[in-house]
């Protein structure tokens, strides 16, 4: 990061430069540091700039001019998503800046940050990549905006975009650079979109392509908009998706498959590289998106899940990419090795840790199915007596006080069994988080989300496993308000289910359209793009009554459940009475705050 370093290492340029939006952090959890631990291991030496200047372009040269090429992210996350809630209000905690300070990267950092580099270093290649770039990668709805803008790439003046995790597309590019093939030239590399001038394509066109509807079309018609979106679904498998373009104004943009999943072998040695999980030294202040994953292990990679409102589908795929348990095991000893470690593995999971070495006998030579969800499929060998087995292992490493589940489980993925429940709850830390997201049959539907049966019977297995144990465990359930096709009344019905079933609601999303999902394209077209029904959409005040109903235990809520509620002509849920969800008046909470806090004073 530094000239220090590079001069300590004997390095006179870098052959890449990796810049970022976050601060670095050496550990396998943040893209930069993955993909420099990589590409380093490729035999290529890497710099890192971290959250640049953005008002002093001289800070963008502070290490030089690479060999080969910049690479561009704007960060973990979209950063608009970093910057502004759901409710377009800027965010007072940057997670992944020193200290949490907000402020150290602009708004849409990766055209930024790549317009300033170009104009830096007009000659060198700059690729593009992570989340922000790789889910804008084609014409895309805007929520900040309230626009369809187009492909990221036709903004920037990048050379080419990268998108899903991007190890393999890096070392591709760098191997083609650093033997003078220009980057103009690299039309084939798998997981990469280009842009070729309307002229180029015209007299070069791709064959076995998918021709997408243009950026006009989907900016004017939004059903062109939702067809668009469904193509682009259809075809992110590296098995048998075809290239996919897509015109605009003055250029066309054009992606390659997605890049093929790494094998297992490729996977261990990617996350056994010799990661410091710290932040960089140089740093004054924590990193406060490291604290919670320092002592964590990546299991795997990939999602099945599909839901509508996660981009996962669209940047790691629905095929699983799992380590092996030898690797996994490894890892937790070089944690348990560590200085500062207390004894806590805080999780050993992905996107879905009940997903680790699940398989399916269609992956490897056809693909995923495009007419079928993988949960509920009979061919799918689903994995989670392998994770406990692993889990357990874990557990039994010197050094090893307890392992916990920490990024969730699918409950709709365990089986019906008690004793499969039991041994979940042994690496569980107080809180089992599950994400159910609704109730109701028909927005489960447009989530693309299991039915309810599924979650009551984990409850009741939940529950039954809690009577024999010492230490009482809670199930924290994460739910959605204002998703495409949710109602009031829909709203109200989860809010009476969560107190039929005792559930505690704090964890509430309100739902926000980012880029390339199905959700989003639900919410600015007003339409399922799997079968072009008209889908409802709330907004403004049904927006802030929806999540207040799914918070009706606040007493901040009050005024806004009873006003959700007299809409609804369900008077009879306010009173005082047990079945009622909150008083005729605030003072009847006031005077309830008031009375437990004199017995706690008495006590």
């Amino acid at each position: 990061m530094t000239r220090t370093e590079q001069e300590r290492l004997g390095i006179e340029s870098f052959d890449i430069i990796l810049l970022s939006g976050d601060a670095y952090v050496d550990h396998p959890s943040f893209a930069t540091a993955l993909l420099g631990r990589f590409l380093w291991e490729a035999g290529y030496t890497v710099g890192v700039i971290a959250q640049p200047d953005w008002r002093d372009p001289a800070d963008f040269t502070r290490l030089g001019e690479p060999n080969l090429f910049f690479s561009v992210s704007a960060g973990n996350l979209d950063s608009m998503v970093s910057h502004y809630t759901a409710a377009k209000k800027r965010r007072s905690r940057d997670l992944y800046s020193p200290g949490g300070r907000p402020g150290l990267r602009p708004d849409r950092a990766t055209l930024v940050y790549t317009d300033i580099l170009h104009r830096l270093f007009p000659e060198t290649p700059v690729v593009i990549g992570g989340v922000e770039a790789s889910l804008r990668r084609f014409a895309h709805y805007d929520y900040w905006s309230d626009q369809v803008r187009g492909s990221i790439l036709s903004d920037a003046p990048a050379d080419i975009l990268v998108f899903g995790m991007g190890e393999q597309q890096l070392t591709g590019i760098a191997d083609n650079l650093a033997r003078e093939i220009p980057a103009g030239s690299l039309h084939t590399l798998a997981g990469t979109v280009i842009k070729r001038s309307i002229r180029e394509y015209r007299d070069d066109p791709f064959s076995d392509s998918v021709i997408l509807p243009s950026f006009f079309e989907v900016k004017t018609d939004k059903r062109a908009f939702a067809t668009a979106y469904l193509a682009i679904l259809q075809e992110q498998d590296p098995i048998r998706g075809k290239k996919l373009i897509q015109p605009h104004p003055k250029t066309v943009i054009i992606q390659n498959p997605p890049a093929p999943p790494m094998n297992q072998r490729e996977l261990d040695a990617t996350y056994e590289l010799p990661y410091a999980r710290q932040e960089h030294p140089s740093y004054q202040e924590k990193i406060p998106a490291l604290e919670p994953v320092r002592f964590s292990v990546t299991s795997h990679r990939g999602c099945f899940g599909s839901c509508s409102f996660c981009s996962l589908t669209h940047h790691q795929g629905r095929i699983i990419q799992s380590r092996s348990e030898e690797s996994i095991l490894r890892e937790v000893r070089r944690i348990a090795s560590k200085p500062g470690f207390t004894g806590t593995i805080s999780d050993i999971g992905g996107p879905t840790a009940t997903m680790f070495a699940s398989t399916c006998p269609a992956w490897e030579t056809k693909g995923t199915c495009v007419d079928r969800s993988c949960i509920s499929c009979a061919s799918l060998n689903a994995g989670i007596n392998t994770y406990l087995s692993l889990l357990e292992e874990a557990s039994k490493i010197p050094g090893v006080k307890h392992v916990f589940i920490g990024s969730g489980i699918r409950y709709d993925l365990i089986p019906d069994e008690p004793e499969i429940v039991r041994k979940i709850c042994r690496y569980v830390s107080g809180h089992l988080k599950i994400a159910p997201e609704h109730t109701s049959p028909h927005v489960l539907s447009l989530m693309n989300k299991i039915g309810e049966r599924p979650l009551e019977v984990f409850l009741k297995n939940f529950e039954e496993v809690q009577k024999n144990r010492s230490s009482r465990q809670y199930v924290l359930p994460y739910f959605m308000s204002g998703h495409p096709g949710c109602t009031l009344s829909d709203m109200l019905e989860l809010a009476l289910c969560i107190r039929k079933q005792g559930l505690f609601s704090e964890q509430v999303q309100d739902f926000t359209p980012t880029p390339m999902t199905g959700s989003t394209c639900m919410y600015y077209t007003g339409l399922n793009p799997f079968t072009g029904q008209v889908v409802h959409v709330p907004m403004g005040r049904e927006k802030v009554l929806q999540r207040a109903l799914l918070l009706y235990r606040d007493p901040k809520n009050t005024d806004l459940v009873r006003e959700a509620l007299h809409s609804l002509n369900r008077n009879d849920l306010i009173g005082e009475e047990w079945q009622c969800l909150v008083p005729k008046s605030r003072s009847s909470y006031q005077y309830q705050e008031g009375r437990q806090k004199r017995k706690k004073k008495k006590r």
